[in-house]
């Protein structure tokens, strides 16, 4: 009998020790915000230059726009502060539908316009051209503003690119909606160059060279290839997610491009936008916007009266945005094709209008995203590599490739 007993208390002991314990989360959320803190965040992509210069910002002291604290778009320097934002990528944007000459006028406006921000509210931002200068600005309780050109359309011969260097520019995303003198782009259907063109080889060589990172986000695949077989060193896709859950859409990386990356060292920083996050959700949008609309439309609204009652309607409804839950759901899927080493945040913040997800409405929410990954079991050194260390890394390869440029 004594012998059924301790066998009995054996196994006892075996189902107590392989019963998984509930991971504790209770504490999560003033972790993540304490991480948020603790960690620099770098955000590959916010269009907050082109909203102001859209908004007719204007380079004048008089001028009060200055994004310190404001109730508009997605960016200021108080929710930034709040959600633990760092360095900002300011993209200098520049539409597919500018001729060459109108495309580096608005690329200088924009560069022009970041360096006044800085100048003119230096207590509160500050330019920044590497790794190094994003610590030093954050350790003084600034916002570093590195710059990324999105779209290449300014480049017109080799010799631009380093001019663009010196001008303070640190990635260029190769080209937007539409092809382009370098490449073609993932929304183009034209296929002009199938891939990279000839010129657009020299580019991607003249940019490692300049120590610029090669943006590979609006890309098409083909040149998305075309560009990891040409550079010497890794690239970025500043502000893209994972294709697979947005099937068939070509602004998102695939399965295998994902693999490439790997492979070239480089790292992908999740976009926020729904469009980019779920399919399912776009489809919903799509359908309710189109339903609302003609709704509205009978009631004799038209134009912004009719947009802003549609922008209301849509919101009452949840359906119609993705969350922060799916934005972990791309990097988990992310980190299990390419590793942890490769993927980052590219928000997309003041780009991608109200489709932003619940849960990351604006840079003072980023502490929910971590609390997320924290809830998934993501260690601290995991998310200090997705916030920031990174794409830290390619930067500081692709800088000493260019012999510290």
């Amino acid at each position: 009998m004594k012998y059924f007993f301790t066998l009995i208390s054996v196994l006892l002991m075996v189902s107590c020790k392989v019963a998984p314990k509930a991971a504790d989360t209770s504490n999560n959320k003033v972790r993540a915000k304490a991480l948020a803190d603790k960690f620099i965040i770098a955000d590959g992509h916010v269009d907050l230059p082109y909203r102001l210069q859209v908004k007719n910002f204007r380079l004048e002291k008089s001028y009060t726009g200055i994004p310190v604290e404001s109730k508009e778009g997605d960016f200021d320097f108080v929710r930034a502060r709040q959600g633990g934002l760092d360095a900002p990528f300011m993209s200098i944007y520049i539409p597919a539908d500018r001729d060459a000459t109108a495309a580096k006028l608005l690329a200088d406006t924009l560069i022009r316009m970041v360096e006044y921000i800085a100048k003119e509210k230096g207590d509160y931002f500050e330019v920044a051209r590497t790794p190094a200068d994003v610590q030093r600005i954050a350790a003084a309780g600034k916002v570093a503003l590195p710059m990324g050109m999105e779209n290449g359309s300014p480049i017109t011969s080799v010799e631009d690119v380093a001019l663009y260097r010196k001008k303070g520019i640190s990635y260029v995303t190769l080209t937007h909606s539409k092809d382009n003198d370098i490449c073609d782009s993932s929304y183009d259907s034209t296929h002009t160059w199938k891939g990279l063109s000839p010129f657009g080889e020299e580019v991607v060589k003249a940019m490692n060279r300049a120590g610029i990172m090669v943006d590979v986000s609006h890309i098409s695949d083909d040149a998305f290839y075309d560009v990891v077989a040409v550079t010497k060193v890794p690239v970025i896709a500043s502000h893209s997610s994972a294709r697979y859950f947005t099937p068939g859409w070509e602004r998102n990386m695939s399965d295998d491009m994902l693999v490439k990356l790997k492979e070239n060292g480089g790292v992908v920083m999740v976009n926020f936008g729904s469009t980019f996050l779920d399919a399912e959700v776009v489809k919903h949008k799509s359908e309710a916007s189109a339903r609302i609309r003609k709704e509205l439309e009978a009631k004799g609204l038209k134009g912004r009266e009719l947009s802003d009652a549609l922008a209301k309607e849509l919101a009452k409804d949840s359906r119609n945005y993705s969350d922060v839950k799916r934005v972990a759901d791309h990097i988990d899927h992310i980190v299990k094709l390419a590793g942890i080493d490769h993927v980052g945040i590219g928000s997309d913040y003041d780009g991608v209008g109200d489709s932003l997800p619940a849960g990351l409405k604006d840079v003072s929410d980023y502490p929910n995203l971590l609390e997320e990954l924290l809830n998934r079991g993501y260690s601290e050194a995991d998310i200090e590599k997705i916030c920031s260390g990174n794409v830290f890394r390619v930067w500081n390869k692709v800088l000493a490739y260019a012999g510290g440029k």
